[in-house]
């Protein structure tokens, strides 16, 4: 079985869930899932030391990084020399998200074992089965993928399904970051709307942007997303509690690592989340912050 790299937490997802998490020998950083994961060498790290930082120092410090042409990650070269895989996954969609640039390209000449890279860059909610396709056949596990894959779209039907009998689609403005609010973005608004909501401030199958708290208000929510990309639901919850006011919406913080962020298998089990939440609209007596419980792992 090929040895395989991946420096993305949704190609390392992807793996595992086709039964190749046995043939995994490195990761990234942010690789966490399934648990299993963690204790695999780390050949990725960030450039930029975020930890404890708020988010409106963590876009600063960012944004000038990447404004100086410097790359946010630090890829081991001498241990992905060493760990010789056949296969390495990474993305070409995000610079903020993992390795992708000028680094991995560098790190991977002067890899002895000359591996596959597989880049995995989706943008809508298709891309990525297609990903699961690519990744399956990259690792030789093509049956388990078109399995999987077939396994999505039957649950992508039957809530089609369940959601096209609601009366009327709910207002929803989901955030993939709070200060400052950016936007949803690529397959995330897709989600949304498969789960009986719309957004008008979403960019389908485009880059999460920089909007206002006045575009929000203007909008006039029913219910705001807390999805801040690269969060779990505890800080999630945090950051709900620290949001301006927006009249009425009822403000619900989710797991973004586990079901929004990362383009991988549990996208379906995200809309499912997604389709409860706006579901409690239509239930009296929900609270203003409404702890969704976070589904298992």
């Amino acid at each position: 079985m090929p040895r395989i790299i991946s420096l993305l937490p949704a190609g390392t997802e992807i793996v595992a869930a086709l039964g190749g998490a046995d043939d995994l020998v490195g990761r990234s950083h942010e690789c966490d899932f399934p648990a299993s994961v963690t204790a695999l060498p780390i050949v990725s790290r960030p450039a930029l030391a975020l930890d404890g930082l708020s988010q409106s120092a963590i876009d600063s410090a960012v944004s000038a990084h990447m404004g100086a042409g410097e790359s946010l990650y630090v890829v081991d070269e001498r241990l992905l020399n060493d760990l010789a895989p056949d296969v390495v996954l990474t993305q070409d969609l995000c610079q903020v998200c993992a390795p992708s640039g000028n680094e991995l390209t560098r790190a991977l000449k002067s890899v002895a074992s000359k591996p596959e890279v597989v880049y995995l860059t989706p943008r809508t909610l298709s891309e990525i089965d297609e990903n699961i396709i690519q990744v399956g056949d990259a690792i030789g596990r093509s049956a388990e993928a078109h399995a999987l894959v077939a396994r999505n779209r039957e649950r992508l039907d039957e809530l089609r399904a369940i959601n096209v009998k609601r009366p009327r689609r709910h207002r929803v403005s989901f955030l993939e970051w709070t200060d400052p609010p950016y936007c949803a973005g690529h397959w995330v608004p897709e989600m949304i709307e498969i789960a009986g909501g719309v957004d008008d401030l979403a960019r389908a199958g485009g880059d999460s942007v920089r909007v206002s708290w006045d575009d929000i208000r203007a909008w006039n929510p029913e219910i705001v997303i807390v999805a801040p990309c690269g969060f779990g639901l505890a800080g999630a919850e945090r950051l709900a509690r620290e949001l301006p006011s927006l009249g009425n919406a009822r403000i619900v913080p989710v797991d973004a690592n586990a079901f929004f962020a990362r383009p991988g298998p549990r996208y379906i089990e995200g809309i499912e989340l997604l389709a409860g939440a706006i579901s409690s609209i239509d239930v009296d007596g929900v609270p203003t912050v409404l702890k969704t419980p976070t589904l298992s792992p």
